[in-house]
């Protein structure tokens, strides 16, 4: 199957490109409506829009395969699913406020797993003009041109990036984290877009990220992160049912020399 692999990463390519111009018009047009789901998480008419669209390109190219989508299918069983079977894990906007609010750190992620592995994520940011992508192996890039982790060795003088839940009552725990960070860090940054932080840092831009977050929070750019030299563990034991892949609990991706001394601050022994 790895045959199909360069066709998938093209293709995935494209429908991020596409997705991403989608959200452009939709913001500059100001065509989008707003609403809530559980009464608190943003979503838009146009996640919807795009969603639609990434899923439908998938399912007729490519009708043997499944689909994991914040939007349409966020609970779809992947429990008896072959280990062989191709899963598209999808956000159609990771940073869907700040998609919102007029903000550039937005983005389209798409990322593809086989079993245990991940095969490809893309990662486009359509106000930012640009598109990371990486294939399992191969490297990871940003419009074509290879990316690195920062290497950075030194905890005080780390970038580090996270988010903050929804669900407010579910703050203690990540205050605590971060308040830990900057007292032995550079400083700490909150971007809204999960999916662009693990990216950035593959980049360099950022010398660690974490969080708790979601499949389609990290399909693609925990791979992009991965391939571009970052080290990728986890600071949480995973309680949730998602393929071990695509768990975001407790998520930490660094730049390698910096992970141990950050799983210490980052590890509450809850």
């Amino acid at each position: 199957m790895s045959e199909n692999y360069e066709e998938w990463l093209e293709f995935a390519k494209t429908l991020a490109v596409k997705a991403g111009e989608m959200i452009v018009e939709a913001r500059e047009s100001s065509n989008f409506v707003r609403d809530y789901k559980m009464h608190h998480e943003l979503v838009t008419s146009t996640d919807i829009a795009v969603d639609q669209y990434i899923c439908s390109c998938i399912l007729e190219s490519y009708p043997s395969h499944r689909i994991l989508s914040e939007e349409s299918s966020p609970s779809m069983d992947l429990g008896n699913i072959g280990e062989d079977i191709p899963v598209w894990v999808i956000d159609p906007i990771d940073g869907t406020v700040n998609f919102a609010h007029g903000h550039h750190h937005v983005a389209v992620s798409i990322g593809l797993y086989i079993g245990e592995q991940r095969i490809l994520g893309v990662v486009n940011a359509p106000f930012l003009k640009e598109c990371f992508w990486a294939l399992k192996g191969s490297g990871a890039f940003c419009n074509d041109k290879p990316l690195a982790v920062s290497g950075a060795k030194e905890l005080r003088n780390a970038l580090v990036a996270t988010g903050f839940p929804y669900q407010k009552t579910a703050l203690t725990p990540i205050i605590e984290r971060v308040s830990r960070i900057l007292h032995h860090c550079q400083d700490v940054r909150r971007n809204g877009s999960a999916a662009l932080d693990l990216c950035w840092v593959a980049a360099g831009r950022l010398d660690a990220y974490f969080e708790s977050v979601k499949p389609w929070d990290m399909a693609a750019g925990t791979l992009i992160a991965e391939e571009a030299g970052a080290k990728v563990g986890y600071y949480l034991s995973h309680t949730a049912t998602w393929p071990d892949v695509v768990n975001g609990e407790g998520l930490l991706v660094s730049s390698p020399e910096l992970y141990n001394d950050l799983l210490v601050l980052v590890d509450l022994g809850l």
